[in-house]
């Protein structure tokens, strides 16, 4: 009980310190417990709700007709009795009402009966989706109705059918994303697609199977059957434990970011956990040293203070778990559009459990240095009022290396990736390192600077305090702000070069599955010049000779070679295209079929001119040798091609025709209206409805990011907060010999002002810095578009983060600054 008594004695006589370290341990466990428990708890939903999300147990997909091979293996199934089969096309045309009213482009789903096998289709009147939907009948999206001012019972044309509007749909099993479409989804029963007409050759269709097995012990033996009898290169089989769906692959990626994030924070965390106990530290070295005087031992010493540091550790995990789980639920809510719509997402107790792990792992490790410093605090420090000098370097050394074993085994055990975690901390080492060097060498040109004016040159003075922890603060809040300002930038890039400033005369119409037979009448009836560019729907199926794997390529996080890609043919090069390999497009002295290739192919793998590449069209092998390699000059909304070929190679494949016109917005509906009237097969995009679409998703995932950005910047104020009370006594001192030398308040608070202002300078301006070079390599470099500094809003976001530290500083030094020097005399005469 008097361990008890002191340790909270102790605590309550530094209670802004306490509450502080209190502060860092739950911001840390805060983030990752959020962030890992929620991803793990969506991960176990997506998994136990696998058949729903798929509507089937295995599921086959392809973009050309089932191999004959296939479809025997599948008839046999059935009539067997092994499985219950399901067909669904999906694919994009224009629906309009009849008499020329208005049209919109929708995502035509034509299901084949027993769909979906798992999982419910909810429409708006209740009635199953099974009696919804029949011949000659359609269900639709409400927007659908909205856009077109149609009603259930009304007629809508699709393709070369009129069909009647049944029902309205309200959510499916197999569509996750149903915020991020080109249009509104309709239904359409599987006897009608024949009459629609729209299903032609090289016409771009989703094929997909599905089945349900009579014994679900087979899923897997089943499954595994069917791939070996499938096309590789064309037909994908997976059963629904195995099927990636966007959802998961977007869920996937988006919290594999976030925990980037909490990593982030947990460190900057720590480090203002360390600060703290520091400056805590520093202030009972009186109260230590007596205890060593009157003959308490090292460890005695220790382990008082270590019951200190699991009281105040204990109160902050309670506190960060508590957090963690409410802003679980938080997630939750904000992650809803993002998420399927029967998907349940509950609280993960088991990344509560990891979380309570985590805090005791996080609190010991950068506990460690603090705590081995008490040891090396002497006594004569109590009668000499000398500063303890630390000998010893080894607990430093040894600190740093068990904080980046710490975040190693920490990166790995959540990214199941070595390569990456080694990538990860290597990164983040370098940014630190980076920020340590930039700031060491401004400090050390400001230390050179000669000033006159007394206020600042005092300011300057306090930058170097001893234990003052500058370059620490500078550093993590440089970290911080760089993330937090390379996120800004980007996202004002990405909205100014997509959004913002359309590309003057770039196209916003774009014309997709024009049959070849079709193209001089459509180019006659749109009224204006344009470019057909033929696409032939490919897969590649070698590189110099060696296969390609589709399920490692699929794994890469970036575009890779296991997709569909649409090939083209021509002999000439774009106005936006230049030649970055080779002298032209394609080679006189050879003799074999040629590609020329965009140089986003050769970054997926590494190729050059004269490697030989590969493909399959519509079953029939083709190999070419890369004669050339190219590169876009400018991002843009005009047609671009990964692949091009001479126009006698694939002038006889099977193809359809693409078109991008420039249309005046107000003649942009009339035009649809006609094309769609004598084409019906042919889809009109409407980019500014598609940019629309994506600027609401990009705002929000934004301000998702931005807000958690935030964690961060408030691990790095933590730190300059633990900075201001590490060196309390010393700014104390300084103040009253400001005011006995006859310095008035005013003073102190321009010293202290000053000094904040410099600290925010330093920081905001290496942070810009990097974030403007960050963010050039994303945009020029990866994004492939124009990059803008925008000069303003740096300038806004230094003076932001100069007003921050500036108030959070100095709020601190609040009570320093009132000190009463006959105070602080009495105080010393006393000891």
């Amino acid at each position: 009980m008097f361990h008890l008594s002191l340790i909270i004695r102790q605590a309550r006589r530094s209670s802004k310190q306490a509450v502080l370290f209190i502060l860092c341990v739950a911001l840390s466990l805060t983030a990752m417990t959020a962030f890992s428990g929620f991803s793990g708890s969506v991960g176990r939903a997506l998994l136990a709700d696998a058949r729903a999300l798929h509507a089937a147990d295995i599921i086959i997909r392809s973009y050309d007709p089932i191999s004959a091979a296939l479809e025997q293996a599948l008839r046999t199934m059935t009539l067997d009795g092994r499985a219950m089969r399901a067909d669904v096309h999906e694919f994009f045309s224009v629906v309009h009402a009849p008499l020329g009213k208005a049209s919109v482009l929708a995502g035509i789903k034509v299901v084949g009966p027993g769909y979906p096998f798992y999982g419910r289709v909810a429409t708006a009147s209740g009635t199953p989706f099974e009696r919804a939907l029949s011949p000659g009948r359609v269900i639709v999206e409400q927007t659908l109705l909205d856009r077109t001012g149609l009603k259930i019972g009304d007629r809508l044309n699709v393709g070369y059918s009129t069909l009647t509007i049944a029902d309205v749909v309200l959510s499916e099993p197999d569509r996750a994303f149903n915020f991020f479409s080109f249009g509104p989804r309709v239904f359409v029963h599987a006897r009608d697609l024949n009459a629609l007409g729209l299903v032609e050759t090289g016409s771009r269709i989703r094929r997909t199977v599905l089945l349900k097995i009579t014994d679900p012990e087979q899923v897997n033996a089943i499954a595994a059957a069917l791939k070996q009898v499938a096309l590789p290169d064309q037909e994908q089989v997976d059963s629904f434990a195995t099927a990636s769906s966007r959802a998961k692959r977007f869920l996937d990626h988006f919290f594999f970011f976030l925990k980037l994030v909490g990593l982030f924070i947990l460190l900057m965390a720590g480090l203002g956990m360390q600060g703290t106990l520091t400056a805590l530290l520093n202030e009972k070295q009186r109260t230590i040293a007596i205890m060593k005087t009157i003959g308490a031992s090292n460890g005695i010493v220790t382990l008082h203070f270590a019951g200190l540091l699991a009281v105040l550790g204990t109160i902050g995990t309670a506190a960060g778990l508590m957090c963690g789980i409410a802003l679980q639920k938080v997630l939750g809510w904000i992650m809803a559009p993002f998420l399927p719509d029967h998907l349940i997402v509950s609280v993960s107790w088991q990344g509560v459990l990891e979380g309570v792990l985590l805090g005791f792992g996080v609190v010991m490790l950068f506990s460690f240095l603090p705590m081995v410093r008490i040891r090396e605090m002497r006594p004569m420090a109590l009668f000499r009022r000398e500063n303890n000098r630390l000998a010893k370097r080894w607990p430093g050394y040894l600190n740093i290396l068990l904080v980046l074993s710490f975040f190693f085994a920490l990166v790995i055990w959540h990214m199941r990736d070595v390569r990456f975690g080694f990538y990860f901390v290597s990164g983040l080492i370098g940014l630190i390192l980076l920020t340590a060097l930039l700031s060491r060498l401004l400090l050390g040109l400001i230390s050179r600077w000669t000033v006159h004016r007394l206020v600042l040159r005092q300011a300057i003075k306090g930058l170097y305090r001893q234990a003052g922890a500058t370059r620490s603060v500078i550093i993590t809040l440089t970290a911080s702000l760089a993330i937090i300002f390379s996120n800004y930038l980007i996202e004002k890039n990405l909205d100014a070069t997509f959004v913002q400033s359309y590309p003057k005369g770039a196209p916003n119409a774009f014309f997709i599955d024009i049959q070849p037979r079709q193209a001089e009448a459509f180019i006659s009836l749109i009224g204006r010049k344009t470019e057909l560019y033929p696409i032939v729907r490919a897969r590649i199926t070698a590189v110099n000779g060696e296969a390609i794997d589709r399920g490692r390529e699929r794994q890469r996080r970036r575009d890779n070679l296991s997709r569909v890609f649409n090939l083209t043919y021509r002999d000439h090069l774009l106005e936006d295209e230049k030649l970055i390999g080779g002298n032209r497009l394609f080679r006189t002295d050879w003799g074999n079929l040629q590609v020329s290739i965009l140089d986003t192919v050769a970054q997926m793998r590494s190729m050059t001119i004269g490697d030989s590449i590969a493909f399959k069209v519509q079953g029939v092998p083709l190999k070419a040798r890369i004669s050339s390699i190219r590169t876009r000059t400018h991002a843009s909304f005009s047609p671009f091609f990964y692949f091009v070929f001479p126009p006698e190679a694939l002038r006889q494949a099977p193809q359809t025709l693409f078109a991008a016109v420039d249309v005046p917005p107000q003649d942009l509906g009339a035009l649809q209206r006609r094309v769609v009237e004598r084409f019906p097969n042919i889809s009109v995009i409407d980019m500014s409805q598609a940019i629309g679409v994506f600027t609401g998703l990009m705002n929000q995932l934004s301000r998702i990011i931005g807000t958690f950005s935030l964690f961060s910047m408030a691990a790095g104020l933590f730190i300059l907060l633990s900075a201001v009370y590490a060196t309390r006594a010393q700014r104390v001192q300084e103040t009253v010999y400001y005011k006995v030398m006859g310095a008035e308040t005013g003073f102190v608070f321009k010293v202290f002002a000053l000094e904040n202002l410099l600290i925010g300078l330093l920081s905001g301006s290496l942070a810009l810095l990097m974030a403007q070079a960050g963010a050039f390599w994303v945009c020029a470099v990866k994004l492939d578009i124009g990059y803008r500094p925008f000069g303003l809003d740096a300038m806004v976001m230094i003076a932001a983060t100069l007003l921050l530290i500036m108030t959070v500083g100095l709020t601190a030094s609040s009570t320093i600054m009132k000190k009463k020097p006959v105070t602080y005399l009495r105080e010393q005469t006393d000891e």
